[in-house]
């Protein structure tokens, strides 16, 4: 898996490359969403045609800016098999997207199997304002199960699916963000409670940090935070942008 920019992973997949949120503006070419510096606040970590050129599928979680926007509208092939949820299949196919499949329950792709599960972003009258959001879950013979949990705050359901799939591989969105004053996705202290719910045969990527402007927890105070509670730096693991991190099959407890 490797981490572009805040919800933007690639990630290799039983032979298969997958672009997951694709955000890729350049550094402060989208809106401020706190009042304190355009977005990003960073630049990508390699050109455009490097993080698109390999990519066969594209999972679009939701139509907030900073997980879709119109640099990657304009640089992808509109040709791709692109997984969003229901609902946004007409605005998506609007952008000219030829390959556009709901993700309502489940729905296989190349011997992948894509689950939707719920998320929250935000708790309370905050969710009307940020409407519907997806986590998914990912599943191949000899693969890592995955668990994306995507743009939600640690709630109910999230814990659910953790306790029902015993994921190998948890990606959860810890920058804290804010918004009018309410949290809409984790924060430090709800991805230290994610880890310790996560199976320890797993492991947990913290990611969506460091590039927006209504963020309140980075990399440091994520990995601060989660030594004092006891939760290694082989658990959590908090990539940079730009980074690869190797998921061999022998450190899960599903491995043959």
């Amino acid at each position: 898996m490797q981490l572009i920019r805040n919800a933007t992973l690639k990630l290799y997949y039983a032979g298969s490359t997958i672009l997951i949120d694709p955000c890729l503006a350049p550094k402060h070419g989208l809106e401020s969403f706190a009042g304190k510096s355009l977005n990003p606040t960073v630049d990508l970590p390699a050109s455009i045609d490097e993080i698109v050129h390999d990519v066969e599928l594209v999972v679009v979680s939701h139509l907030h800016s900073d997980h879709y926007d119109d640099v990657a509208k304009e640089s992808l092939s509109k040709h791709l098999p692109l997984i969003c949820q229901p609902g946004d299949e007409e605005t998506i196919g609007q952008d000219g997207f030829a390959d556009v499949r709901p993700l309502a329950r489940t729905l296989e792709w190349r011997g992948i199997r894509f689950s939707r599960r719920k998320g929250s972003h935000g708790l309370g009258p905050v969710v009307e304002e940020m409407g519907p959001v997806m986590g998914i879950v990912i599943e191949a013979a000899g693969e890592p199960t995955i668990y994306w949990a995507g743009d939600t705050v640690f709630y109910p359901p999230v814990a659910a699916t953790i306790d029902e799939l015993r994921p190998d591989v948890t990606i959860v969105h810890s920058c804290g963000a804010l918004w009018n004053g309410d949290l809409i996705v984790m924060d430090g202290v709800q991805t230290v409670d994610l880890c310790h719910l996560a199976p320890t045969s797993g492991i947990v990527i913290a990611t969506h940090m460091e590039a927006l402007d209504h963020a309140t927890v980075d990399r440091l105070a994520l990995r601060r935070e989660a030594a004092a509670a006891g939760i290694s730096e082989k658990r959590l693991l908090i990539p940079i942008d730009g980074e690869t991190l190797d998921l061999p099959m022998s450190s899960f407890s599903k491995a043959a």
